[in-house]
């Protein structure tokens, strides 16, 4: 949903760059890992992270930073084209480089580059921040909040503001709606011993007193998200929908971002911390900013699109040597026999993505009357799935062309026929993929249940 007019992201932006590789031992000259390089990859950091994250859903983002006339300053720029709209600042010095060297998905060390000091912002600034209908304050401590911070007040009167702080960056303009500083960044602005619920809810109320703001929103990682107000001694907890495994780079960025666009719709702000939670768990499932899927195509306007990307989450489990095992289906009644395979599925492998028929695939498929379920509703039954990592949808009638660009190591099908007959076996055998088929439990099929639940919806008597 967009609103009637265009999120506005203000603060700093980095050129995030992450080497990764493999290390499998020491240098000779130090006791320090040699990392061979599989992958480099570059892209838009803090508030251009926050941008790019707030217009996937194809919302009209304006982003207000300070950029100038180096390298890293123009790769922002390319990457973000197309994306949001730049308003820019004249940078003094060069845009910050982040690089992270991983080995393996660990972080073994950061090395920042680069920094310098925001201009004076014009009038396209100013114009921009008077179209907004919800504002997002990504504040890195690099000093572009402060640069506009006389116009960020005028729009906290009468505009959804949301600020993402920084203990080296400005205090929040009062009348924002809400703040969200991470549990590190919470104990850093407001110190104290303890770091139970309890502690993290009274801090988050002193911080919303101080900085006269709406609410605080304190992240707290796999615990989810405390909302605290001023005056109020119980706070909300949004816990997480489940336990993310991945890179949380990003993930502050995301829940911001998410919760700046929920406001823009018309959310309440608990409503928008909710939604900010499961976007944020989603985010650092998929693997967090370095996931390449996030940078490859522009913004999709389709907001039912599957949390994970299945073809980034294959590239990064045959990263690591993994093994990427895929089945298919129109799953549109799930029962016990679907249960029973994917568990069986995922056990083979590394991951387990299932490769699903589209309405129209599945109709040409079933007949009349079908899909029981609309895609979106089965994409999300099956992601809710503890055995499954990940969906990927087809329009075609098989789910041969998917599966060549997947390339999964191994093809899982159940049913009574042998390996030779299924007709996806041919296809696999291309890249040295392996087809299998794994008993089902017989009795289970989505055409009896339906019919079965048919029976039942007559009426005794009534006539056939």
């Amino acid at each position: 949903m967009k609103g009637p007019g265009p999120l506005v992201v203000v603060g700093d932006v980095l050129l995030d760059e992450d080497i990764e590789g493999v290390a499998s031992r020491l240098s000779p000259d130090a006791p320090a890992p040699v990392v061979d390089v599989t992958e480099d990859r570059r892209h838009p950091g803090g508030a251009g992270l926050a941008a790019a994250l707030a217009a996937r859903d194809g919302r009209e983002v304006i982003l207000v930073s300070a950029l100038g006339d180096d390298s890293a300053s123009e790769a922002v720029r390319r990457a973000l084209r197309g994306r949001v709209r730049l308003v820019e600042i004249p940078l003094k010095g060069s845009l910050p480089v982040k690089t992270r060297v991983l080995a393996s998905g660990r972080p073994l060390v950061r090395i920042d580059r680069g920094g310098g000091t925001p201009g004076e912002p014009d009038g396209a600034v100013r114009d921009a921040l008077a179209q907004a209908h919800a504002v997002l304050v990504a504040d890195y401590g690099r000093r572009t909040a402060s640069a506009v911070r006389e116009h960020l007040a005028a729009v906290a009167a009468r505009t959804p503001l949301v600020w993402d702080p920084h203990p080296r960056g400005d205090t929040p303009v009062p009348g924002a709606r809400l703040v969200t500083p991470n549990a590190a960044e919470a104990r850093a602005l407001c110190p104290g011993e303890g770091e139970s619920l309890r502690a993290y809810a009274e801090r988050g109320a002193e911080l919303a007193e101080r900085w006269q703001t709406a609410g605080v929103a304190v992240t707290l990682g796999e615990r989810g998200a405390l909302l605290a107000r001023p005056g109020t001694a119980t706070p909300m907890l949004v816990p997480a929908p489940y336990r993310a495994q991945g890179d949380p780079c990003g993930a502050g960025d995301c829940f911001a971002a998410t919760t700046a666009a929920a406001l823009a719709d018309g959310a309440l702000p608990e409503e928008a911390v909710q939604r900010a939670v499961a976007e944020a768990a989603a985010f650092v499932a998929a693997g967090g900013a370095g996931n390449p899927a996030l940078w490859r195509t522009a913004p999709s306007p389709h907001l039912d699109a599957p949390k994970t990307d299945a073809f980034a989450l294959a590239e990064r489990v045959r990263a690591r040597g993994g093994t990427v095992v895929a089945t298919g289906g129109c799953f549109d009644l799930l029962h016990a026999g679907h249960v029973g395979l994917l568990e069986s599925a995922r056990r083979i492998g590394d991951c387990l993505i299932v490769c699903l028929n589209s309405d129209a695939s599945l109709a040409r498929l079933k007949g009349p009357g079908r899909p029981i379920n609309p895609v979106a509703d089965r994409v999300r039954v099956l992601e809710a799935l503890g055995s499954v990592d990940a969906v990927a949808v087809f329009e075609e009638d098989t789910p041969q062309t998917l599966l060549e660009r997947l390339r999964p190591d191994v093809w899982v099908k159940g049913g009574d026929y042998s390996v030779q007959e299924l007709p996806e076996a041919e296809a696999l055998r291309a890249w040295g993929g392996q087809a299998v088929v794994l008993p089902y439990l017989d009795g289970r099929s989505t055409t009896r249940l339906a019919l079965r639940a048919a029976r039942a919806a007559v009426p005794p008597g009534s006539p056939p």
